[in-house]
């Protein structure tokens, strides 16, 4: 079968190449690719940056991000023929470290976890793939044309869930929330905000193509002025950060309202130096009892949070996130940015839905 693979650390090796076709174990699904998604990281692994292949292996198959639709499953694993299924991306570590032990794999301590195309697993950037039904996630049928956007809410579903977990450690009744960023992560978290109930508020740096259109349809607020305008006018009871560019983060830190919580989802590249008013940034934080945490990929609990949201989402919504749908023979196309890109996707299956 065909798959999209790298050599990890070297730049300019993306290809579709031949690979063996899946022999699932006894506790494991094959499944029938969909789709696969493409994100910041998978464009860092096919440049070189970043990236291990399974042991013994000079190639990995790239892509996380995954849907597709079972074809065989094991008697009493609660999956058949048919079902739509996305596949999580990381296994807890072989030791395991207590997180690890607890289902909490997202918090490993020691670093020692894999993950699907990204570490020391291949990905699901293939025309058929298995998984192990511990792993796999069901999804309601009707979202199969949009389902690929599941591990990306899963991560914003974990942001919400250390939002909440850090809140409740006094009375916390969040009314605004300020997404920085208009991607896919960050129009997700508009989405999963909004479904909360709160007044929304999404700051990005451009004017035109589909970004500002689909915060507006949320009911939420688009703004593309400078940080610092953005929280002094909204003084957010919660921000997301879901871009990683300095500035805005630095900017986010400062001028929440009391009480003030910042998850920061984004990550920044090394090496950019800011002037940062590190005193008064530090007297703010601890005088109004603001909290800011990181929060990085996402456990079982998270992608069934996620699932629930996208299940209750307007479909057609969700249908304009993907804004490109790019066949496996030209995969690489889809690491090359569009002025109007929001979530490029690459078919599996020989479709362009």
């Amino acid at each position: 079968m065909r798959a999209l693979t790298v050599i990890p650390q070297q730049a300019r090796s993306l290809a579709v190449t031949d690979v063996p076709d899946p022999r699932p174990g006894d506790d494991e699904l094959l499944v029938d690719g969909l789709t696969v998604g493409v994100c910041g990281t998978d464009k860092e692994i096919a440049a070189g940056l970043y990236g291990w292949a399974p042991p013994d292996r000079e190639r990995l198959v790239i892509g996380h991000e995954s849907l597709g639709r079972v074809r065989h499953a094991p008697p009493g694993s609660g999956f058949t023929l048919g079902d739509l299924v996305v596949g999580v991306v990381r296994r807890p570590d072989p030791v395991p470290c207590g997180a690890c032990a607890h289902g909490q794999f997202d918090m490993c301590r020691n670093g020692r976890y894999t993950e699907r195309g990204i570490k020391q697993l291949d990905g699901y950037a293939s025309e058929s793939w298995t998984v192990e039904t511990d792993y796999a996630v069901k999804l309601d049928p009707r979202l199969a044309h949009v389902g690929i956007l599941l591990e990306p809410a899963s991560v914003v579903a974990k942001a919400w869930d250390e939002i909440e977990k850090v809140g409740t450690r006094a009375w916390f009744a969040p009314r605004t929330v300020l997404v920085t960023g208009a991607g896919p992560i960050g129009l997700l978290a508009a989405l999963l905000s909004a479904q909360r109930g709160l007044d929304v508020h999404v700051l990005d740096q451009v004017t035109a193509g589909p970004k500002p259109g689909l915060v507006h349809d949320l009911g939420a607020m688009y703004h593309h002025e400078p940080i610092g305008e953005v929280m002094s006018g909204v003084r957010p009871d919660v921000v997301i950060e879901c871009t990683g560019a300095g500035p805005v983060v630095f900017g986010a830190l400062s001028g929440t309202a009391a009480y003030g919580i910042v998850c920061l989802t984004g990550v920044s590249s090394p090496g950019h130096r800011l002037a940062v008013d590190s005193g008064g940034l530090n007297r703010e934080i601890v005088l109004e009892n603001d909290v800011v945490i990181g929060s990085v990929n996402a456990n079982l609990s998270h992608y069934t949070a996620a699932a629930d949201a996208l299940a209750k989402a307007d479909l057609d919504w969700l249908g304009r996130l993907i804004t490109r749908r790019v066949p496996l023979e030209q995969a690489a196309d889809a690491f090359t940015a569009s002025g109007d890109d929001v979530k490029v996707v690459i078919t599996l299956d020989g479709s362009d839905r």
